[in-house]
C-alpha cells in the first residue's frame, strides 16, 4: 500500500502477536516507530553505511527465526530477503505497490527472477485506511444513483446507507476515527505457477479473486453495507480493479 495506509501499524501488531517470548525477533527500520519489548531493532543509518541491505546481511548472521525489514526499496534487499525466507526464516516486509497482485510485478521490476518470488513468497497482504462515520451522528441516507454508478452497484440491492451529520465528538467532520481494508493473497500452488510462467499482474489478480480473495474494492463495500463507511471513501481509496 501507500504512505500512510497502515502498514506499519499491521507489522507490529504481528510481531506483536508472534513474541511468544521463544523466538528471537529482530528488525531493521527507517525509523524505528515504536519499541517493541524482547525485540531487537536497528536502524536504518545511510551516512555510517547501514542501509537495509547491510543491516539484513547482518541481521542474518545472527540466526534469528523471525526477520522484518521496514521497506523493500531495491534488487539488493530483496534478493537477501527473499534467500532469507527460503533458509527457514519468517521475513516480513512493505512494498509500495497499490494492490497484492502488484507486489510481484514490483519485486520484478527490482530485477528478482520469479523463481525466487514464487518460492519464498508466503502470501500478500494490500490495505488502506478509510474514515468510520461517527456513530454520534451517522444517520441513514438513499445511495444516490452517480454514487451507485461509481461503484457499480444496484440502488435495490442497497437502498439505505449511513453518514454523519457533522457533531462536536467529531468535530462536524462526519467521521470519526480510520479502520482498515485489507486485500490478502496467499502464494497458493496456481499462483506460484503463474509468477514462474511470467503471468502479468491482471491474470495473478483474476487467478487469486477465483481462488477466494477480497479486493479491496469488495472489503469496502462491505464495511460501506455495514454502515461503518462512506461512498465517497470508497471512491476516494478504491478502484473497481482493486
Amino acid at each position: 500500500g501507500p504512505t500512510g495506509s497502515g502498514k506499519t501499524t499491521t507489522l507490529y501488531a504481528t510481531l506483536d502477536k508472534l513474541n511468544t517470548g521463544t523466538q528471537k525477533i529482530i528488525t531493521v527500520e527507517d525509523p524505528v516507530e515504536y519499541q517493541l519489548p524482547g525485540v531487537t531493532q536497528v536502524q536504518v543509518n545511510s551516512a555510517i553505511g547501514l542501509t537495509f541491505a547491510s543491516g539484513l546481511r547482518s541481521i542474518v548472521r545472527q540466526d534469528p527465526d523471525i526477520i522484518l525489514i521496514g521497506e523493500i526499496r531495491d534488487q539488493e534487499t530483496a534478493d537477501i530477503a527473499s534467500e532469507s525466507a527460503l533458509t527457514g526464516h519468517l521475513v516480513f516486509s512493505t512494498l509500495h505497490t497499490n494492490d497484492a497482485a502488484g507486489a510481484v510485478s514490483r519485486l520484478i521490476d527490482m530485477g528478482v527472477e520469479p523463481y525466487l518470488i514464487s518460492a519464498s513468497l508466503l502470501a500478500v497482504q494490500a490495505q488502506r485506511l478509510v474514515r468510520r462515520i461517527c456513530p454520534n451522528c451517522a444517520a441513514e441516507h438513499p445511495l444516490q444513483e452517480e454514487e451507485a454508478l461509481a461503484l457499480n452497484l444496484s440502488r435495490n440491492g442497497l437502498p439505505v446507507i449511513k453518514r454523519g451529520s457533522g457533531c462536536d465528538n467529531c468535530g462536524g467532520t462526519g467521521y470519526r476515527g480510520r479502520i482498515g481494508l485489507y486485500e490478502l493473497m496467499p502464494f497458493t500452488p496456481a499462483i506460484r505457477r503463474l509468477v514462474n510462467s511470467g503471468a502479468d499482474v491482471d491474470e495473478i489478480r483474476e487467478q487469486a479473486v477465483t481462488e477466494g480473495m477480497i479486493t479491496l474494492r469488495q472489503d469496502a463495500l462491505e464495511k460501506l453495507k455495514l454502515g461503518i463507511t462512506t461512498p465517497e471513501e470508497v471512491i476516494r481509496v478504491t478502484s473497481a480493479r482493486h
